[in-house]
């Protein structure tokens, strides 16, 4: 199957220049992975916001985490880490218990639930890469682009 360019995609065939064109291809491309994702995370009753916050928590177990560690790590700045750990402790995903050593902190963890469901949600995912399309090479060259655009 041949991709679509982008002026197929947004029926616009022109563009301002180069810098617009490509502008609005990183925007509209970011919209359609994460359509892409959270399509594929329906069948789990998973967001996309859950499902990075479990991610994070996965990497630090067996250690706890804090919610200011979930929030600098987060992809999604705007999400409300709080209000994604209430869903998840609710789905018994998550635990939460106050820190031994610091009252005010609470600490979270990954539930064996929670790191089953990562190891379930893990299989189509790398059956069907997002970015399958890409050579190794070109998805270093992608990835240091997209650097150097926050740079």
């Amino acid at each position: 199957m041949h991709a679509m360019k982008i002026e197929d995609e947004i029926k616009q065939p022109t563009f301002k220049d180069v810098y617009q064109k490509a502008y609005l291809n990183v925007v509209f491309t970011a919209g359609w992975l994460q359509l892409r994702q959270a399509a594929a995370f329906k069948e789990f009753g998973v967001t996309l916001p859950q499902f990075n916050v479990l991610r994070i928590l996965r990497g630090q177990h067996p250690k706890p985490s804090t919610v200011n560690l979930l929030i600098e790590r987060m992809l999604d700045k705007t999400s409300n880490a709080s209000r994604i750990v209430d869903k998840l402790e609710a789905k018994q995903l998550v635990t939460r218990t106050v820190c031994p050593s610091n009252r005010r902190a609470v600490d979270m963890r990954i539930t064996e639930t929670g790191l089953e469901l990562l190891r379930r949600m893990d299989e189509p995912m790398s059956q069907n890469p997002p970015l399958q399309n890409l050579t190794a090479a070109e998805a270093e060259q992608l990835s240091t682009l997209l650097d150097k655009i926050r740079d």
